[in-house]
């Protein structure tokens, strides 16, 4: 995802995200304030979130797994428990180690775990 489609998503309770916070998460939760990159059709509910990436330098992405979150606006930065609320079986990924993925194929699916790397261009 470019950072350049990156935007920040508006809501009505606004305060700090921060990109990464020191891991693991204390009480095993994703904490308040900590930011990740959404697809916006997984934010919104049109699709649900089938990919979550705790990437290599401990930032948090959550993907469709069906839309290409490369196109201009298809990505915001939002609080991950926004993706929680709609997606709740996210908030079992907390202690989704750093460099790993956790993918499923549809909601009704367990979450599979792998290392993570990008695909090459």
């Amino acid at each position: 995802m470019d950072d350049r489609d990156v935007e920040a998503h508006e809501h009505s309770d606004q305060h700090e995200v921060f990109r990464s916070l020191p891991f693991p998460f204390s009480d095993g939760r994703f904490p308040d304030n900590l930011g990740a990159v959404v697809q916006r059709t997984v934010l919104d509910g049109a699709e649900p979130a089938r990919e979550v990436i705790h990437t290599g330098d401990n930032s948090w992405i959550v993907g469709d797994g069906v839309n290409d979150p490369n196109q201009p606006g298809a990505v915001v930065v939002t609080c991950i428990n926004h993706v929680v609320e709609r997606n709740s079986s996210v908030a079992q990924l907390a202690s989704l180690p750093i460099g790993q993925v956790a993918y499923r194929e549809n909601p009704d699916q367990p979450w599979l775990i792998e290392p993570h790397s990008w695909p090459e261009e």
